[in-house]
């Protein structure tokens, strides 16, 4: 493993759900992190294991060589960068010149937020990510990517200690597009896989055997051995990721259908009923509980 002292000095905020596992799987390999979240008390995931809590986006930005945000929507990342501490008010000149943004938020505020950094010396790379806690602890996610080359090839160390495969997509924002697709298939998923369990029930069957009757047929998939495993065992407590980020994802999904010219039903169908649920008392339960919300509808 290559040593601390040749590993730029990583500047990580928000530790979340996803954050705190990627700054602890950053820990594992020798990087030393320097934190900020806006709850504090977060800071117990992490400081811990070696990471250095620091009291301001600012603070960060002064103490490291290459800035990463994994925060929940685009004004959260705003105000990491312009807020009254934000990573702009660290100085002139001050500490880490890129941005690494694992958060998934729309290209338009992606491309708003990134020019305001450049006006002060500050290059970004958008790299939204899909996997979920686990995979992020073991370094095994997935990044979309819109920016330089340049600027990737800077970010190697980074995306290579979380990542199992980082694309670049194009520009600034490419990533983040990528993102809105991955989570068109993701979000449909869910709906559409809540619904398959609701028949299985309903006609009979068990539904947690299908996993193993459609493995290495057509219908087969990651999302069907992980998410539909777990939606059949009603795991759902601690939550694995909140239902108020996939539902957030999914409304920006419309936004960007509606962009693209729309006439996209099974999408927005799935948006409908996503949002829906989620807004039905359920931002906070686990992403995937939406097959015991259809449970609980059908009575």
């Amino acid at each position: 493993m290559t040593t601390e002292t040749t590993l730029p000095r990583i500047g990580f905020v928000g530790l979340g759900i996803m954050g705190a596992p990627m700054v602890r799987r950053l820990l594992s390999q020798g990087f030393r992190v320097i934190v900020w979240n806006l709850e504090p008390e977060r800071a117990d995931e992490v400081v811990p294991h070696g990471a250095i809590w620091a009291d301001s986006p600012a603070e960060v930005r002064r103490n490291c060589d290459l800035l990463a945000l994994c925060v929940l929507h685009a004004e959260a990342v705003r105000n990491c960068c312009f807020g009254p501490e934000g990573f702009d008010k660290a100085g002139a000149g001050a500490g880490a010149d890129l941005i690494v943004d694992f958060s998934t938020v729309a290209r338009d505020h992606t491309l708003e937020i990134a020019a305001g950094m450049a006006a002060h010396g500050v290059g970004w790379i958008d790299a939204p990510v899909s996997g979920g806690p686990d995979p992020a602890e073991a370094g095994q996610l997935t990044a979309m990517l819109g920016g330089a080359q340049a600027d990737v090839d800077r970010a190697a160390p980074l995306l290579g200690a979380l990542t199992q495969a980082a694309t670049l997509l194009g520009p600034l924002g490419a990533g983040q597009v990528a993102k809105t697709l991955n989570q068109a298939i993701v979000g449909t998923n869910y709906v559409l896989m809540a619904e398959v369990i609701t028949l299985a029930r309903s006609a009979g069957i068990d539904p947690a055997r299908l996993p193993e009757a459609l493995a290495g047929g057509l219908a087969d998939s990651q999302i069907l051995q992980r998410t539909y495993k777990q939606m059949a065992a009603d795991d759902f407590d601690p939550p694995k990721a909140y239902a108020r980020q996939l539902s957030k994802d999914m409304k920006a999904l419309a936004d960007f259908v509606a962009e693209q010219g729309g006439g996209m039903p099974l999408i927005d169908r799935a948006v409908e009923t996503y949002v829906g649920y989620a807004e039905d008392g359920n931002a906070m339960s686990d992403a995937a509980a939406i097959s015991a919300y259809y449970a609980r509808k059908r009575g």
